[in-house]
């Protein structure tokens, strides 16, 4: 399946466009992610843009998430290996993350929306105003960001990356990010 495709089955499916607007993000910083980890970029990108295509369907059932995007996928003829990697990013369903991509995946999902907090936070609320350095300080704030989130992207260092390394990957994909919604 082609990005084009894969946006377009997204849009079908997702109503609200915080949803579609968070797997671009997730999707940027994946992308990012593949090209330092020297892997490939558009598998890993639509990994990130379709890991949430059910949201609208499962209600926030997270039973089901992820075995409902499977099916969708499934559907459409889409790699196994971006099916296996969207399942395992739901913790509730057990699927273990073998493979750098269902590590990125995992680490990836809350990263946008930490992002974004942090830029509301800052005068201007921008995101091209925000440094590695702010993240951190707020990602070290106690009750700033939920401790499960926390926990999860902490696991960047699976990936042999560090908090700063993996903030200033995902703060560089999400400045550059064009929301052609």
């Amino acid at each position: 399946m082609n990005r084009k495709r894969a946006f377009d089955e997204l849009k079908a499916r997702l109503s609200d466009e915080k949803k579609i607007r968070h797997s671009l993000a997730v999707e940027a910083i994946m992308r990012e992610l593949a090209e330092f980890l020297h892997e490939e970029t558009e598998a890993w990108g639509l990994t990130g843009l379709l890991h949430d295509i059910d949201l609208d369907i499962v209600e926030g059932d997270l039973e089901k998430h992820g075995l409902v995007a499977a099916d969708i996928l499934e559907g459409l003829s889409v790699d196994p290996a971006i099916i296996y990697s969207i399942k395992s990013h739901n913790p509730k369903l057990g699927f273990p993350r073998r493979r750098k991509v269902d590590k990125a995946l995992y680490c990836s999902d809350h990263l946008p929306r930490f992002i974004e907090k942090c830029a509301s936070a800052i005068p201007g609320r921008s995101i091209s105003d925000l440094t590695v350095g702010y993240l951190i300080k707020k990602f070290n704030e106690e009750g700033f960001i939920n401790r499960e989130h926390k926990e999860q992207i902490s696991t960047c260092n699976e990936l042999g990356l560090s908090l700063e390394k993996f903030f200033e990957i995902g703060l560089n994909a999400m400045k550059n990010i064009k929301y052609d919604i």
